[in-house]
């Protein structure tokens, strides 16, 4: 294939890769995506799913968003695929600076990257809200209705809920990262989600790169568009060769 062609002499020559990927990125690990026919978003629920995803109704209704949550946005059993380990490869061989990610399963983490930022938090970390204690998934998932310290605060997975800002630092990391970057490889992710999506418009090189499985706003920005899984695209990704 043409395209992976490109991409592999793309890696090879550079040593200054930023990734920035969605959900599309987990996929296949069996962790679905939010848009696509299959995704979150297109199932039936009491609440729209945007709606039970957000600050107020975490607030107004926790003990439901802690039913869904539970049920929709853990996977305890998934496990990292082909995109995630050789992301984690490409960093070891000194290429890749940095993953930025808009997922919150921790994937990236578990393959064995380095250098994550979790633009939307993680599944993985969960806090008191009363007296801040640290509190890991299997809490979480082994709790019943609203998981309480033992302070009596309730337990909040740290992730970036609808009507939550994202935090400052991790998006000025996120910003300074792509800005100085050759290579820019955007996978897995509509690009419809802001102000995470606006973080491409910080990429100054000429090495944009799109691995998608459908199309988004800024293909034609691309100066290489990939329309396929992105463990399939990057599974065939050799490292060492120059």
């Amino acid at each position: 294939m043409k395209q992976i062609e490109q991409l592999q002499k793309i890696i090879s020559n550079s040593d200054n890769i930023v990734f920035f990927g969605g959900a599309g990125v987990s996929t296949e690990s069996g962790i679905p995506d939010f848009r696509s026919v299959d995704g979150l978003y297109n199932q039936q629920y009491h609440y729209p799913p945007e709606m039970m995803l957000s600050h107020t109704f975490y607030v107004e209704h926790t003990a439901e968003f802690f039913d869904f949550y539970k049920d929709k946005l853990i996977f305890p059993n998934a496990k990292p695929n082909k995109a995630h380990y050789k992301l984690a490869e490409i960093e070891k061989a000194g290429k890749l600076k940095a993953v930025i990610t808009q997922n919150i399963d921790g994937m990236h983490q578990m393959a064995g990257s380095k250098t994550v930022l979790e633009l939307h938090g993680s599944v993985k970390g969960n806090f008191c809200e009363r007296c801040g204690a640290f509190f890991d998934e299997e809490f979480i998932i082994k709790s019943s209705g609203i998981p309480t310290c033992s302070c009596g605060g309730t337990v909040k997975p740290d992730v970036v809920l609808y009507e939550e800002g994202l935090d400052n630092g991790t998006m000025q990391q996120a910003r300074s990262f792509i800005s100085k970057a050759d290579v820019l490889i955007v996978a897995g992710t509509s690009l419809v989600v802001y102000p995470a999506a606006g973080l491409i418009d910080y990429y100054r090189g000429n090495n944009l790169i799109i691995i998608n499985r459908a199309p988004t706003p800024t293909d034609e920005r691309a100066n290489l568009l990939i329309q396929a899984n992105v463990g399939e695209v990057l599974g065939q990704i050799s490292i060492g060769l120059r």
